[in-house]
C-alpha cells in the first residue's frame, strides 16, 4: 500500500511538472498542444490494443467524446499560454481555482443542489486569488488566462463525470486526445492567418524540444494517466482526491528549484496561494464529513 501512495504522489508530481515543460519548450502553445495530443493519442491507442480493450463505439458517442476533446485542447492551450505570459508559480496559482469552478459548474450541469460549504470555500479561494493578483500586478494577464484554463478544465471534468459511466477511462481519454488533436488541425488555418503575426505554423522542433515533448506526451500524459487509473482500483477515492489537490504545491516547489529567482514572488502571492491551496485541501475533508463518504473520483486528466 505504501508503494501505491508513493507512486500516486509521483504521478501528481509529474502533472505539476507540465507547466515547467511548457516554459522549457520553444514550440508555441497551439503547436505544442497539437504535438502533445497527437503523441498521446498514439500512445493510448497502443495501450488499448496491448490490453485488448474494445475501442469501437457508436458514431454518436464518438462525436461527444471528440467534442469534449476540443475542450481539452482549449484548456491545454490556455494553460501553456498562461505559463508563457507569467511565471510558472502564478500560472499554477490560477489553475488551483479548479475546485471553485467545479463547485459552480456541477450544480448547473449535473442538476444538483448548491452545497453551502463549497460556497464558503469558494469565497476563501476568491480572497486568495485577490491577494495573488495584487501581489503580482505585472502578471495579471497570465493569471487571468490561467483562471480561464482552470474553468475549461472544470467544464470537461464535469462532463467526464457523466461519460465515465459508459466508457472505460482509457478509451474515453483516447477519443478525447484524438478530438483535441483534430480540433487543433481544424483551427490551424484560422490560427495561421490571424494569430501568428505572419510567421505561419511553427511545427518544427528545436534543440531539446523533442525530449521535452516525449516527456510531456509519453511520461506526463500516457504513463501518468494509465498508472493513475490502476492506482484508483486499489486506493480510496478520498486519498486520491486529496493527493491530486497537491499538484499546485508540487509544481510551485519544482519551479522554485529549477528557475530560482525567476519564481520568487512577493509575500502577498504566497499568502494568497496558501489560502487557495488550503481551500482545495479542505474540500475533500469537509465533503467526507458532510456525506459520510466520497464518490469514486473521475480519472484525472493530466494538465
Amino acid at each position: 500500500m505504501a508503494k501505491d501512495y508513493l507512486k500516486l504522489h509521483f504521478i501528481v508530481l509529474l502533472w505539476g511538472f507540465t507547466a515547467i515543460l511548457g516554459k522549457l519548450l520553444t514550440v508555441p502553445p497551439v503547436e505544442l498542444v497539437f504535438w502533445r495530443t497527437l503523441l498521446a493519442a498514439a500512445g493510448l491507442a497502443v495501450l488499448l490494443v496491448a490490453r485488448k480493450q474494445v475501442w469501437r463505439i457508436p458514431a454518436g458517442q464518438v462525436v461527444r467524446l471528440l467534442a469534449v476533446g476540443a475542450l481539452v485542447a482549449a484548456h491545454w492551450i490556455t494553460f501553456f499560454l498562461a505559463a508563457r505570459l507569467s511565471s510558472v508559480s502564478v500560472c499554477l496559482a490560477g489553475l488551483a481555482t479548479l475546485a471553485l469552478w467545479t463547485s459552480l459548474l456541477e450544480p448547473l450541469l449535473l442538476w444538483r443542489r448548491v452545497r453551502g460549504y463549497e460556497v464558503g470555500l469558494g469565497l476563501i479561494t476568491m480572497v486568495g486569488l485577490y491577494l495573488v493578483s495584487q501581489a503580482e500586478l505585472d502578471q495579471l494577464l497570465g493569471l487571468g488566462v490561467a483562471v480561464l484554463s482552470a474553468g475549461l478544465s472544470a467544464l470537461f471534468s464535469v462532463l467526464n463525470a457523466k461519460l465515465i459511466k459508459t466508457h472505460s477511462p482509457l478509451r474515453l481519454t483516447f477519443y478525447e486526445m484524438l478530438g483535441a488533436c483534430l480540433s487543433i488541425v481544424l483551427f490551424f488555418p484560422i490560427y495561421s492567418r490571424y494569430f501568428t503575426q505572419g510567421q505561419g505554423l511553427q511545427l518544427a522542433w528545436h534543440g531539446y524540444d523533442w525530449l521535452w515533448l516525449l516527456v510531456l506526451a509519453g511520461v506526463c500524459t500516457v504513463y501518468a494517466f494509465s498508472t493513475s487509473v490502476e492506482l484508483m482500483k486499489r486506493l480510496s477515492p478520498f486519498a486520491v482526491n486529496l493527493t491530486i489537490n497537491l499538484e499546485p504545491v508540487y509544481g510551485i516547489g519544482l519551479a522554485v528549484l529549477i528557475f530560482g529567482s525567476q519564481e520568487r514572488m512577493a509575500t502577498g502571492f504566497y499568502l494568497g496561494t496558501l489560502l487557495i491551496v488550503i481551500s482545495v485541501l479542505i474540500h475533500p475533508l469537509v465533503a467526507r464529513l458532510m456525506k459520510g463518504k466520497n464518490p469514486a473520483p473521475t480519472p484525472a486528466m493530466p494538465v
